[in-house]
């Protein structure tokens, strides 16, 4: 029997909620319909959401995202509700059972709780489910404000020893320079984890929906480097992005270890 592989994908903030306008659910509905696939090309998926304090602060009707840190632990408990109906839902039409994790990294510091963690990961993977993973942002503090979930994604991805992470932003990869203030930037192909390069162009600098930035993913990168696994950065808005991952195409910056 072939050996399955073993993808955790990590979809951001941006992406997942049309820059702020509550969950796009056509672009949602695009990426299941594509993890669909690749659960029937034999490769599991652990999927690493954001998207719960931005949908929490749509559905609470404030016009931004709030400074405060209570006031953010609670715009992730509202819609932290919404992100898992909509992937239970969408996933429901193509008979695949979801699974809500919810963690923090003091979890996964402690050598018990992350042994207990992994052992159930792969369990859920075993019985065919698509684990949905997301920060619990109403008992975390320093995450909401630094991570955005690409230091846990590749966290997990120690965990269970992923061939690949995937995190998908609303940049096309990595470029030589922030594209956003360079027209001439130029994307970063592929790159070794430990390029001197990659500290130089990753800038600590994030959209206002999210707080990861280019800086934190380089970071979780490196993170993922640790147990073998290459990450790639690549544009969520790419079309059939994950299906044309998995058939070899090459999108986006390959960080290989």
């Amino acid at each position: 029997m072939m050996s399955k592989k073993k993808w955790v994908v990590k979809i951001g903030s941006a992406l997942l909620t049309n820059d702020g306008k509550g969950l796009d659910i056509d672009a949602i509905s695009a990426w299941v319909e594509q993890i669909a696939q690749l659960k029937a090309d034999n490769i599991e998926v652990i999927l690493v959401s954001s998207g719960a304090i931005a949908e929490g602060v749509k559905r609470l009707g404030w016009a931004s995202r709030p400074e405060n840190i209570h006031q953010l632990q609670a715009a992730a408990a509202v819609g932290q509700m919404g992100l898992v109906q909509t992937y239970e839902s969408l996933f429901a039409k193509h008979d695949i059972h979801t699974a809500q994790v919810l963690l923090t990294h003091a979890n996964l510091a402690n050598t018990e709780q992350s042994d207990n963690i992994s052992a159930t990961l792969n369990a859920l993977l075993e019985l065919s489910t698509v684990p949905i993973v997301n920060e619990n942002d109403t008992v975390a503090t320093e995450e909401i404000k630094f991570g955005d979930n690409d230091t846990l994604a590749a966290l997990v991805a120690n965990l269970v020893g992923a061939t690949q992470l995937i995190i998908l932003t609303d940049q096309g990869g990595v470029y030589d320079a922030d594209p956003r203030q360079n027209s001439n930037a130029k994307l970063i192909n592929k790159i070794h984890v430990n390029d001197e390069k990659l500290k130089k162009v990753a800038a600590r600098t994030g959209g206002s929906l999210g707080s990861g930035g280019m800086y934190t993913k380089v970071l979780a990168a490196k993170t993922a480097a640790k147990s073998n696994t290459n990450t790639i950065i690549s544009s969520g808005r790419e079309k059939n992005i994950l299906t044309r991952l998995s058939a070899g195409e090459h999108i986006g910056t390959l960080i290989y270890y």
